[in-house]
């Protein structure tokens, strides 16, 4: 394989990723954790595949899985900051909701438990060619998407209200800044965004299956605490994270390792990788407090 094409396929796997980084940044900035970010790709997944099944525009599906990211962010930011509940439960509840609600739905809506049939997903370049043609918007996105999130952090006075209701939520309330609202808007953010990245595996795919994020959203959010909740950091993590199933990927084919040895990889990897921050990295100060 050439090295364009090493490179090409890092990219393509590194996209969900960095869309999940993305989103879950700004939620977990804002001082609420993010380990519902498995649950919203998967039913961004879904979303996307069901619009674009019946409606027969890829459009339409990453609109709907848009959508549908959206609305599990503001359950996952009501549950949260309305009533104050445990956010890891939280997270932990819409992941397995999201499992269950999209096997439900996957019955009805195409009488099947495991996949839907196929969907036209982005046909062609569009603004591409080559070695990434076929993505449609997707890859330039995913791309975008991380010096946009740190852009928003560091460089917007909507960034500024978001580290400091992260950091201390009292003293940002003491100067006005209404700390619900952004926390809000953070997580439903983080909804939509990490959605973008099941939309973009469902299209990419042409076809939804069951549990088909496959921890993606987990090692998302391992490379937001490896990049210390830096958006770019995260970026490069999400990087390193997708090399690693691009090497698990090659070396498949080679059979000089056992296959259940080498699909580990990408989890042994980001195990290694959380091990070496711990007690180096510092989350934001009010991460996983109630107001």
């Amino acid at each position: 394989m050439s090295v364009i094409a090493l490179l090409a396929q890092v990219l393509r796997i590194a996209v969900p990723y960095l869309f999940a980084a993305g989103g879950g940044v700004l939620a977990e900035r804002s001082g609420i954790v993010s380990l519902g970010l498995e649950g919203f790709m998967l039913s961004g997944a879904f979303c996307a595949a069901v619009g674009d099944y019946y409606s027969g525009s890829a459009w339409v599906g990453l609109l709907c899985g848009i959508l549908g990211g959206l609305l599990f962010g503001l359950l996952h930011a009501v549950a949260t900051i309305r009533y104050r509940a445990d956010q890891v439960v939280v997270g932990i509840a819409i992941n397995l909701l999201v499992i269950g609600l999209t096997r439900f739905f996957l019955r009805l809506a195409f009488d099947s438990s495991s996949n839907s049939p196929r969907i036209a997903g982005f046909e062609g370049g569009g603004p591409l060619s080559g070695w990434l043609a076929g993505a449609g918007p997707m890859i330039p996105l995913g791309l975008l998407v991380i010096p946009a999130v740190a852009w928003l952090v560091y460089r917007t006075p909507f960034g500024l209200r978001l580290r400091a209701v992260g950091e201390h939520p009292a003293a940002a309330d003491s100067l006005g800044v209404p700390v619900a609202r952004v926390r809000y808007v953070a997580v439903a953010l983080s909804g939509a965004l990490a959605a973008m990245g099941g939309v973009y595996l469902a299209l990419d795919q042409h076809q939804f299956t069951d549990q088909m994020t496959a921890g993606r959203g987990y090692i998302a959010l391992a490379a937001i605490i490896f990049g210390r909740w830096n958006p770019l950091r995260a970026g490069v993590a999400c990087l390193l994270f997708a090399g690693a199933e691009t090497l698990q990927i090659q070396m498949q084919g080679t059979q000089a390792i056992p296959s259940q040895f080498v699909s580990m990889i990408p989890y042994l990897l980001t195990i290694v990788a959380l091990a070496g921050v711990v007690g180096r990295a510092n989350p934001p100060a009010a991460l996983g407090k109630a107001e």
